[in-house]
């Protein structure tokens, strides 16, 4: 099988990270953009390397997808560890193995520490529990890979205490854009759902609160789905299984043809097959679908599990996400969950990386309520009205930095002036970028331009040096041209070449420190 581009990009990526010594490192690919395939092919390269492979998953299902996908895809065979099953002793050099099972300390011990050469973790972002710990600290030799969908960095705070770097990230925007995955409109639904009475639990909303605050507005949101989601293939995500009960009863009061299916579901293989073939065309759950099934058919999904959980809450849109033959997009059902203590996802949350922006879009979408909305269209829409109202804020604090005459640049103007959202917004996510900025790094800032008592974080210091080592090595401006230019009311100097920043520079100082007639600051460009 050969691997699309960026899963050959990611595959190397790992490799790269493991040969830098970095033993522990992730993989982020949204849900429908073959993280399988990929670590099959980890696999592979793994095993002709001399290594011994094990594939750690919590779910049955998940241990029998993988060792399917890396037979498929690499010809590979696979052993089980799992309940009577063992792998040791088994000619097979690729392991699949259950948590649940290998945690054991009995089952655990019978394995020698150096046994296997790497580990990989499916759906990583359970690895923060200790039943995952004990198996990694009893191998702790082994390279470890970790693969999840969560969809951006800011999620990954609990993982960066056990990974050590981020190998490869994959966006969802740029699969929606590369064509890999569906387009999505978020349609936020004008029901106003009390949730004052919700409780957290375990840093989630609790189920049974949820139930019972969700209950009484069963029929209305039947009503809305009536509406918009009659001729569609929806799967809807639901608290209880005695909610999901009631609401597939509900929709096929009014129409619909529902089933629903849970853990303890006799025939939920013969219920997902009459769903995948049109049988049904709505599948009510709770919470059993958001990892280890596919209906790529699937083009409307429906969220009455709040979560404020961005993993979880990726999962279930993911469920839509994939492409298939007819299908135009996925059509996501926002609700105005209404309350004051909790942060809750939202369709902005899958594709924005900035808190300003994320809750700038929301609000935008719960304005247009009624209405499906591009997401991508709706994210750039909100960027730019945050970028305007960071402007205008830069705008005043320019105006009062004038009268301070700082030698240094701030690095709030540095980032505005060279447009770099991904500073702006950057969050540190391992160990080390969280530290404070190193004495080195802030004698190497000063040295550079920028004033380091702004910047709280190494990986944040690191980001800026790395960019102004790549602006240097590109001719751009430098932090003190910006500043000059800037404090003169030019814009967005960062933009600018090193060499003609300086020529109006020497204009300006040959001119007595004025600018010189005829040139329009605002209006200049530096070409």
């Amino acid at each position: 099988m050969e691997l699309r581009p960026y899963q050959e990009e990611a595959k190397q990526n790992i490799f790269n990270e493991w040969e830098k010594g970095v033993m522990k490192t992730l993989l982020v690919l949204p849900t429908g953009c073959g993280k399988t395939v990929v670590f099959a092919k980890v696999t592979e390269e793994c095993v002709r390397r001399g290594d011994r492979v094990l594939v750690l998953a919590h779910r049955g299902e998940l241990l029998e997808q993988a060792a399917d996908k890396i037979h498929k895809t690499t010809g590979l065979m696979c052993a089980t560890e799992k309940a009577e099953e063992s792998c040791l002793g088994s000619w097979f050099r690729v392991a699949v193995g259950s948590v649940q099972s290998l945690m054991r300390e009995k089952r655990l011990s019978q394995f020698p520490e150096d046994y296997f050469g790497a580990i990989i973790i499916d759906e990583a972002h359970h690895s923060t529990s200790d039943s995952y710990q004990r198996i990694l600290q009893h191998f702790k030799g082994a390279k470890v890979l970790g693969v999840t969908a969560t969809p951006d960095r800011g999620d990954m705070k609990g993982l960066g205490q056990v990974f050590d770097s981020l190998a490869y990230e994959y966006t969802l925007p740029k699969a929606i854009r590369s064509g890999y995955l569906s387009p999505i409109k978020a349609l936020t639904i004008p029901l106003k759902m009390d949730m004052s009475g919700v409780s957290v639990q375990g840093g989630d909303f609790k189920a049974g609160d949820i139930a019972t605050a969700l209950d009484p507005y069963l029929q209305q949101i039947a009503d809305e789905m009536a509406a918009y989601c009659m001729e569609r293939k929806t799967v809807v995500f639901l608290p209880l299984v005695k909610t999901s009960r009631k609401f597939r009863d509900i929709l096929n009061e009014k129409g619909f043809s529902a089933a629903e299916v849970n853990g303890e579901s006799r025939d939920r293989a013969e219920v997902l097959s009459a769903f995948e073939n049109g049988t049904y065309n709505v599948l009510c759950n709770s919470m059993l679908l958001t990892e280890g099934w596919d209906c790529p058919a699937v083009d409307c999904i429906v969220v009455l599990r709040p979560t404020k959980v961005r993993s979880l809450y990726s999962q279930m849109v993911g469920r839509g996400t994939r492409l298939a033959e007819g299908k135009a997009e996925l059509l996501l059902l926002d609700f105005l969950w209404h309350t004051e203590r909790h942060e809750l996802c939202h369709p902005a949350d899958l594709i924005c990386t900035d808190r300003e922006v994320s809750q700038r879009m929301t609000q935008n979408l719960e304005e247009a309520a009624g209405y499906p909305v591009d997401i991508e269209e709706a994210e750039k829409a909100a960027s730019e009205d945050v970028v305007a109202q960071r402007e205008e804020a830069l705008a005043k604090q320019l105006a009062e930095m004038k009268g301070r005459k700082r030698k240094l640049v701030d690095p709030l103007q540095f980032e505005m002036s060279i447009q770099a959202e991904d500073l702006s917004s950057y969050v540190p996510a391992f160990g080390w970028e969280m530290a404070p900025p190193s004495d080195r790094q802030k004698a190497a800032l000063e040295k550079l331009g920028i004033l380091p008592d702004e910047i709280d974080n190494a990986g944040k210091a690191a980001k800026i040096l790395d960019r102004l080592d790549k602006r240097r090595s590109e001719g751009l401006t430098t932090p003190k041209q910006i500043r000059f230019l800037e404090s003169r009311g030019f814009q967005h100097v960062g933009t600018w070449q090193f060499a003609a920043a300086k020529n109006l520079i020497d204009r300006i100082a040959a001119n007595g420190w004025r600018v010189p007639a005829g040139i329009t600051p605002q209006e200049y460009t530096g070409v």
